[in-house]
């Protein structure tokens, strides 16, 4: 390769990942030209963004690797050279500012994702960023990259490729998981994708669907155990559901809840409907004498346990049990509820699953030298706020930055 060749680098997938993977190749020289099956790029950025554009979360750094379970180690040093602080800075430099809000959860200012996403797209196209819309990639073809287009089907050469395509959750914006079997067949090891963020089915009974599906459970705690039979415990807030439970509480558990399900077909988790109160104060509470008051009413004036929460012992206690004070007492700090399996990967917020780590050298496929991957196609998961889009921002600028160096390493 002589040493005046201009490196010419396809990134495939328009969500955060490969626009910075983008942003990072070509602000180090390269020609980059983004393809991507939709109309627009982002469009999950986007619809993410409607209730607040979580960008980062602003916790100690070690508890926010830690967030990323077992693939903490994995994704340490992408996030060592572009983690919370950096995501911050980036923003700041496109315009927009940020305040950190409930949770350390990090926004910017106005809330809204449009306006990043717009500017974001200016300084690419500044950068010689080439976009081509409505180009569904198929895989290769005698060694070309091979596109459906409008225009039919096409074939195009590059130095490196750079895969940002997604997991498979929210197929219609895009992330269908299509190209598992593209790498497969290239002798890629790819983990099934499966739903993270997600909720559960429940068998609940006609009448807890028809009275309480949709309510929120507020302040309520969840047990559960993971599948190494480690005890965990989060507060929070999760919605019955029609079919099952879903809500923050419950994607914050989703990982080690959708393991033991694989594992065992089912699993269980245990509801703490007064976490605010110790169990010695419930059973004083509950046996407290309530004149001719009915255990329910009685139970909303003492604890404040009422519509969604009361149908919830109704429906997971015997009518006997129910009339037992110990035993009702020990269900409100400890009600157990059976999860039977995730709901579907495209109802998840994100999937895990993925390309192995195992098979990567860096971002670099081992089976497919000059082949990049990053952003959620790769074996990880976290959980929402923020954790997503930072990895994913992370894992796209460390691709674009390793397929320009893996260019010049070859061309010198």
């Amino acid at each position: 390769m002589p040493s005046t060749h201009i490196l010419r680098i396809a990134v495939i997938g328009g969500g955060p990942a490969g626009l910075m993977a983008a942003q990072a190749a070509a602000e180090r020289g390269a020609q980059v030209d983004l393809f991507d099956a939709m109309p627009s790029v982002g469009r999950k950025f986007l619809l993410a963004g409607r209730g607040g554009m979580n960008i980062t979360h602003a916790e100690g750094y070690q508890a926010f690797v830690g967030r990323y379970g077992k693939a903490a180690g994995r994704l340490r040093p992408v996030l060592d050279q572009f983690g919370p602080q950096q995501v911050r800075d980036w923003v700041h430099g496109l315009g927009i500012d940020t305040f950190v809000g409930s949770s350390n959860r990090v926004f910017p200012t106005d809330m809204k994702a449009a306006p990043l996403l717009r500017a974001w797209l200016h300084r690419l196209r500044e950068a010689g960023v080439q976009f081509h819309m409505r180009h569904r990639w198929l895989g290769w073809h005698d060694g070309q990259l091979c596109f459906a287009t409008p225009d039919g089907q096409q074939l195009r050469q590059f130095d490196a490729v750079i895969l940002a395509l997604g997991g498979a959750s929210w197929a219609r914006l895009g992330s269908d998981g299509a190209w598992v079997p593209v790498l497969q067949q290239q002798g890629v090891a790819v983990a099934p994708l499966v739903p993270a963020n997600c909720g559960f089915d429940v068998a609940w009974s006609d009448h807890l669907r028809s009275r309480y599906a949709g309510e929120p459970l507020t302040t309520v705690a969840i047990t559960a155990f993971d599948a190494d039979g480690l005890k965990i415990r989060r507060q929070g807030q999760f919605v019955v559901t029609e079919g099952g439970v879903e809500g923050s509480l419950i994607y914050a558990l989703s990982g080690p809840l959708r393991e033991q399900i694989a594992r065992d077909g089912s699993t269980t988790i245990w509801l703490d409907l007064a976490p605010d109160h110790s169990h010695e104060k419930v059973f004083e509470e509950v046996t407290r004498p309530r004149g001719a008051r009915s255990m329910s009413g009685h139970l909303q004036s003492r604890l404040g346990i009422k519509g969604v929460k009361s149908g919830l012992l109704r429906e997971c206690l015997s009518a006997s049990d129910f009339a037992d004070e110990a035993t009702l007492a020990q269900a409100i700090k400890f009600l157990p509820v059976t999860l039977q399996r995730p709901r579907p990967i495209d109802e998840a917020i994100s999937s895990a699953g993925g390309v192995m780590f195992d098979g990567l050298d860096g971002a670099m496929l081992a089976a497919m030298p000059g082949v990049f991957v990053a952003g959620e196609m790769v074996d990880w998961e976290a959980p929402t706020g923020g954790y997503l889009l930072t990895a994913c921002l992370a894992g796209g600028k460390a691709a674009g930055e390793q397929a320009v160096a893996w260019l010049e390493a070859r061309q010198a």
